[in-house]
């Protein structure tokens, strides 16, 4: 119990200094909920306003990816690179140690594989699990266009409701099937539409003509997906213009673990994003760091 008797009067009020609210870093994002900011602050740097994200989910559809066959061996050496890992439950609980301080973004939406319509997904993990998991983030793809375009909305918007009542955002992860044009105009089409029914964060491709005019006409962050393999240098070259024209950050897997030298790559990423290294200079560091092993 404490002594009543000896507890002194409060007098440091500094009545004269107006209390400080910081507003939040991230772009549309200054509304939410203390712990939803909180979860985003771990998944973007504060002082950035940006994120290296690396991509490993590729095999809740396409199985073993290449770089991807012995994920203990090829990606625990890059965790400590990355501000986030992207990946499925299996993953994480398998191979990803607790001890970890990265923050994870979950796979959610799931259910073909590359044999089938890969639009045909539902929400395959349940709210209660990204709890016990203590994820920063539960990704949704999202196929605007596909065959089954709206029942991916439906996932998406379902993971946004259930998310926003325990302060989890969800990423909505725009999709391009084989007969879909990767220009401006359907990137601000499916990033709106995402933004619009309440994502928090997008995550779509990068188009060297327009991509300005993805990122601004979209009201919540863009971060740019990796996309197909590419020359290390065209890799970088790309997540710089992207960063430059407005994006948050970048998503990158195969462009990091189908590198030649992955550690070296995802640092070369991270000068880029974190330091608005050019190009040329990042893929100078690349090299040398390649060189050291």
């Amino acid at each position: 119990m404490p002594d009543v008797d000896e507890i002194k009067e409060a007098k440091h009020f500094c009545a004269d200094i107006p209390q400080k609210t910081e507003g939040f870093f991230l772009k549309g994002s200054d509304s939410l909920d203390w712990g939803m900011k909180n979860r985003l602050a771990r998944i973007f740097n504060p002082g950035t306003g940006r994120t290296v994200m690396l991509a490993i989910d590729h095999g809740y559809f396409q199985g073993p990816t290449t770089g991807l066959e012995r994920i203990d061996l090829s990606v625990l050496p890059l965790v400590p690179y990355a501000d986030t890992l992207m990946l499925t439950r299996g993953i994480l609980r398998t191979i990803i140690p607790p001890s970890t301080p990265k923050s994870i973004v979950l796979r959610v939406s799931g259910g073909t594989s590359i044999l089938k319509e890969l639009s045909n997904e539902e929400i395959a993990v349940d709210m209660e699990e990204c709890i016990r998991l203590n994820v920063c983030a539960m990704a949704v793809q999202v196929f605007i266009g596909g065959e089954h375009e709206r029942e991916s909305i439906i996932n998406m918007t379902s993971t946004v409701n259930h998310g926003t009542r325990y302060g989890i955002p969800t990423l909505a992860v725009t999709a391009v099937g084989k007969d879909m044009v990767r220009d401006a105009r359907y990137f601000r089409l499916a990033t709106r539409i995402c933004a619009e029914l309440g994502a928090h964060y997008i995550k779509t491709y990068y188009v060297e003509k327009g991509f300005e005019t993805v990122c601004a006409s979209c009201p919540v962050p863009i971060v740019m997906a990796g996309g197909k393999k590419i020359a290390e240098l065209d890799a970088l070259t790309m997540a710089y213009r992207a960063v430059e024209e407005g994006a948050a950050g970048v998503d990158m897997g195969r462009n990091i673990f189908q590198s030649e030298a992955p550690i070296a790559m995802i640092q070369a990423v991270r000068a880029v994003v974190h330091r608005n290294e050019s190009p040329a200079k990042a893929y100078d560091l690349y090299q040398t760091l390649k060189k050291q092993g």
